[in-house]
C-alpha cells in the first residue's frame, strides 16, 4: 500500500512538472542566445522541409535541456522519444530505437555521457550518414547487414560534456551551454508557475523565493510547490514572506539556497582540512557521498556563489564560505 501511494505521490509529482513545463518559445524564459540560435536552426530546417541537424545540451541539472527538447519538437511538429544514456546497455538497444523511428522524429537521449561504448559504435554512422549496421551471428558465420535510416534528429543532454568522446562530439551539428539563470528570470518563472498552479503570491514571497532556488527553474518551481502545500495545510490565504520562510526553515535551506549537505561540506572542508585544499575522493569520503554527485550537483553552485574554489591541489573554503557559516578564520568547529 505504502509502495502504492508513493507511487501516486511521483506520478502527480511528475505532472505537475508537465504542466509548468513551458510549450511556446515565448513562455521559456531565459537562455536568449540558445534560444536565438535554435530558433534559427529550427525555421531554417522547417523552410528546407528537413530535420534540425543532432543537438547537444550541456549544464547543470534543471536548466532547460528537456525542456527545450520537447519545444524543439513542437516547432517541428514532430514526435519525440525520450531515453537515458543509462538505460542504452547494449547495442541492440539503440539498434531498436532507431529501426523503429518515424521520418523527422526526435531521440532525445538524457545523459548520454553514460551511453555504453559500443553503443557509441552504432551511433557514429546513424548520427552521420542515417545508416544502422547490424551484426547478426557470431564467429565467422557472423553477416552484417545495413538499413537506411529515415531523417531524425538527436538530442543529447549531459550536465558533464567532458565525459562525451571527442568523435561522438564530433557528430552533433550545433552544441549549446545552458548556464545558470539570473535573479530576474528566476523571479519570471516563479511568478508564471504560480499562475499554472492558481496560487495567489505576494511579491516579497517571489523574491525570497527566487534567491534560495540555485539560480535555477526546476529547483524554484520545487519550493514554490513547497510553499503552496505549507499555504494550504495551515490555511493560508496567500503564499507571503512567512510562508516562504516557513516553508525553507521546513526544507533547512538557508537564505543563499544551501541546504544541509552544501553547509557540510563546506564545513567537513574547514573542519577537517583547515580550509583545504582537499582532494575530491578524501572529500567525498569524508561526506559519505560520490565524487560524482559533489562534482555535478554541489560544487557547481558552491563555485557560482564564490564560497568554494577548485584549485589542481584540492578545493579551498573562500572567506566567504568563513563568513557565511559564521566561523571565526583563526578557529575549528568542535
Amino acid at each position: 500500500m505504502d509502495q502504492q501511494i508513493k507511487k501516486t505521490q511521483k506520478e502527480d509529482e511528475r505532472n505537475l512538472e508537465l504542466l509548468l513545463r513551458p510549450t511556446r518559445w515565448e513562455d521559456y524564459v531565459g537562455q536568449e542566445k540558445v534560444k536565438t540560435n535554435l530558433r534559427l536552426i529550427v525555421e531554417a530546417a522547417k523552410g528546407r522541409g528537413e530535420s534540425t541537424d543532432h543537438l547537444l545540451f550541456y549544464g547543470q541539472a534543471g536548466l532547460g535541456k528537456t525542456t527545450l527538447a520537447y519545444l524543439i519538437g513542437r516547432e517541428m511538429n514532430a514526435s519525440v522519444r525520450s531515453t537515458s544514456g543509462p538505460a542504452l546497455e547494449k547495442a541492440g538497444d539503440i539498434a531498436a530505437l532507431l529501426s523503429n523511428l518515424e521520418p523527422h522524429e526526435i531521440l532525445f537521449i538524457d545523459e548520454i555521457h553514460r551511453i555504453n561504448k559500443l553503443v557509441e559504435e552504432i551511433l557514429y554512422p546513424a548520427l552521420e550518414s542515417r545508416k544502422l549496421h547490424l551484426i547478426i551471428g557470431k564467429g565467422p558465420t557472423a553477416k552484417t547487414f545495413t538499413l537506411d535510416l529515415p531523417p531524425f534528429t538527436v538530442i543529447g543532454a549531459t550536465t558533464r560534456v567532458n565525459l562525451l568522446s571527442a568523435p561522438l562530439r564530433s557528430r552533433f551539428g550545433a552544441t549549446f551551454r545552458l548556464d545558470y539563470y539570473n535573479f530576474e528570470d528566476v523571479e519570471k518563472i516563479v511568478k508564471r508557475s504560480a499562475e499554472i498552479l492558481g496560487v495567489h503570491i505576494a511579491p516579497g514571497a517571489v523574491r525570497e523565493l527566487a534567491k534560495a532556488a540555485r539560480f535555477t527553474p526546476r529547483i524554484a518551481n520545487r519550493l514554490l510547490k513547497r510553499a503552496r502545500d505549507y499555504a494550504q495545510v495551515y490555511k493560508k490565504r496567500e503564499i507571503d514572506e512567512e510562508v516562504v520562510q516557513k516553508t525553507l526553515d521546513m526544507l533547512e535551506i538557508d537564505e543563499l539556497g544551501l541546504e544541509e549537505t552544501d553547509r557540510e561540506l563546506l564545513k567537513i572542508i574547514i573542519k577537517k582540512f583547515g580550509g583545504g585544499p582537499v582532494g575530491l575522493k578524501t572529500l567525498a569520503a569524508s561526506l559519505n557521498e560520490e565524487m560524482e554527485t559533489i562534482e555535478e550537483v554541489y560544487e557547481p553552485f558552491l563555485m557560482k556563489l564564490g564560497l568554494l574554489h577548485r584549485t589542481s591541489s584540492g578545493r579551498i573554503a573562500t572567506e566567504l564560505a568563513y563568513q557565511h557559516l559564521k566561523i571565526p578564520r583563526d578557529k575549528k568547529l568542535l
